[in-house]
């Protein structure tokens, strides 16, 4: 199989503009959730091995919230969208309607927040994927972590084999009114028939 990281630029565009639908959808619904409107921004998409996502994350000793689900259907694989410690704190400020700078410990709502809003954000992506390559990816119940990123990552390499290497990253930038722009990634984790089958659906002449 050809490396996938060596895809032409056009066949990044085309990834870009599915995230950029999927951004859309996730923007409009969790606008609608908190009242407020909010933008997501797809500045970058591209492909790398598991072992270098930690170079987007920040240093291995950086706190993320991960929220995790597994993909299902005709694809299979797994997704991850990763906060950084200070977005997902702001993120619980606007998901759960306080002052800028409230939250402080991850309790059980602002965890179930997190998960909601990862889960708006996987799903949205997902279903534009779907979409584009006419096929049918189920998402999973959302599962989160708040640990060190190079403990997230590491369990996810370990637990993902030599099969799964090569991560789809979308880089995803939120813009609330009213607050600073928040960033975060959202991950695919294809396993290899589904990374095959993506490889092939953006393939151009």
């Amino acid at each position: 199989m050809e490396d996938v990281r060596d895809l032409k630029a056009l066949q990044l565009d085309a990834l870009r503009e599915v995230a950029n639908i999927g951004a859309a959808h996730a923007a409009t619904a969790l606008s609608q959730m908190t009242n407020r409107t909010i933008m997501i921004a797809v500045p970058e998409v591209n492909v790398r091995a598991l072992e270098e996502v930690t170079d987007l994350v920040g240093a291995p000793d950086t706190v993320i919230a991960a929220v995790m689900m597994h993909m299902m259907g005709d694809l299979t694989g797994r997704t991850m969208v990763l906060f950084p410690e200070g977005s997902a704190r702001t993120l619980c400020d606007i998901l759960l309607r306080r002052e800028p700078g409230t939250t402080g410990e991850f309790g059980a709502m602002e965890q179930s927040g997190i998960k909601e809003a990862g889960n708006i954000l996987a799903s949205a992506y997902l279903n534009a994927l779907s979409d584009f390559m006419g096929m049918m990816l189920v998402p999973s119940v959302p599962s989160l972590v708040v640990d060190l990123s190079a403990a997230v990552l590491t369990t996810a390499y370990l637990n993902f084999g030599h099969d799964r290497d090569f991560v789809f990253c979308v880089d995803t930038s939120f813009r609330v009114e009213g607050t600073e722009p928040l960033r975060g990634h959202f991950l695919l984790l294809p396993d290899m028939p589904s990374l095959r089958a993506i490889f092939d659906a953006i393939r151009l002449p």
